[in-house]
């Protein structure tokens, strides 16, 4: 954040405007790596632990935190297990719906909200790739006693806190009484 002498804040630094470049590009190819990364990992996973699954463990810290190969045909915490065809549909239509408010609602010319949106795009794709291929979601990642979760799950997770940021910054530092408009096409 950068605040002149007479204490005004200069929201073209603090937003991390890259005005210059595609609105597309830096998320495009941040979701085009986190998909690579997710899928390399989950091979690996598969063929070094696979094929059944849960028999297998990679400790990493102790028994707390470990790689465990495991299925997951439902969604976040393994809710609607079972229901992989409908949840397929879902996904697609979210996803196209993230694509669209990215495009036609959010800033997409900042940074912050690029790398949020790369990461849940890439993300979002990374386990569809997954359950349209194999019917399920590879999961490996274990922590204690929460769910099992991957690469892809994280990514998600963490560009939706990143957006929830863009969110809260811009309503930090909006002026009293100036509306937030939806970028120029």
């Amino acid at each position: 954040m950068v605040i002149s002498g007479n204490g005004a804040v200069n929201s073209e630094v603090c937003s991390g405007d890259t005005s210059d470049q595609p609105a597309f590009l830096g998320a495009a190819l941040l979701a085009l790596v986190i998909i690579a990364f997710d899928q390399l990992t989950k091979a690996w996973i598969v063929a070094t632990l696979g094929p059944l699954t849960l028999t297998n463990f990679i400790p990493l810290v102790g028994d707390t935190v470990r790689l465990a190969y495991s299925h997951n045909t439902g969604v976040a915490f393994s809710l609607f297990t079972g229901q992989s065809n409908i949840l397929t549909i879902i996904a697609l239509l979210i996803l196209g719906g993230a694509i669209y408010f990215y495009w036609t609602q959010l800033p997409n010319t900042r940074l912050l909200v690029q790398v949020a949106m790369g990461l849940i795009v890439g993300g979002a794709l990374g386990n569809l790739i997954d359950r349209i291929r194999l019917g399920y979601v590879v999961d490996f990642i274990q922590i204690g006693w929460f769910p099992i979760f991957n690469i892809a799950d994280s990514a998600i997770c963490i560009g939706a806190a990143l957006l929830l940021l863009q969110f809260w910054n811009e309503s930090s530092y909006r002026p009293e009484g100036e509306q937030v408009s939806a970028p120029q096409q």
